[in-house]
């Protein structure tokens, strides 16, 4: 399934705030998965298997880094728990890293919310405005910033790379 995505990530360290303004405004909760996103080497873009109890993809992506609503473009192939895929794209391609969080997941509409907690990195929220076949970017954008001022995010909140980014950039200051 091929998609685009308006995002954003952003450090929140108030879940509960968050959580209420989604249930004041009718979001669906979809529920709590425990998820292991585990990054592989590719020549353009991410490539990540995710595996949880609810979301299980293999999902390739391309997207600029910057802090601010920013697009996706999205691969994704629906895969099964426990699957040897994970074994065999670690043969085959070799892993980066592995990100390790509970989600707490929500949509309004088209737009959905995350509200995370990333094993050593702290907690966060992301929105996705996901787009249709002809979806207006535009559209898409304006529904992210609408819930990045309805929910109070500030700029300096915005994170500009992935998890996985973030992950790597800690290691690698901790090892030297």
């Amino acid at each position: 399934m091929k998609r685009t995505n308006i995002e954003i990530k952003a450090r929140c360290n108030d879940h509960e705030v968050i959580r209420k303004i989604l249930l004041s405004g009718n979001a669906e909760f979809k529920g709590i998965d425990n998820q292991t996103d585990s990054y592989f080497k590719v020549n353009s873009g991410r490539l990540k298997l995710r595996e949880g109890n609810i979301e299980n993809a293999l999902i390739h992506y391309n997207r600029e880094d910057k802090d601010e609503p920013k697009e996706s473009d999205i691969l994704l192939y629906k895969t099964s728990k426990n699957s040897l895929l994970k074994e065999l794209l670690t043969k085959a391609l070799g892993e980066i890293i592995t990100v390790n969080k509970e989600r707490e997941i929500y949509f309004i509409g088209n737009v959905k919310f995350h509200l995370d907690k990333v094993k050593d990195l702290g907690e966060f929220i992301e929105i996705e405005a996901i787009g249709k076949d002809n979806e207006d970017k535009s559209t898409l954008m304006q529904q992210c910033r609408f819930y990045l001022n309805l929910f109070g995010i500030s700029k300096k909140d915005l994170i500009p790379v992935s998890y996985s980014d973030m992950l790597l950039k800690k290691q690698l200051i901790h090892s030297n």
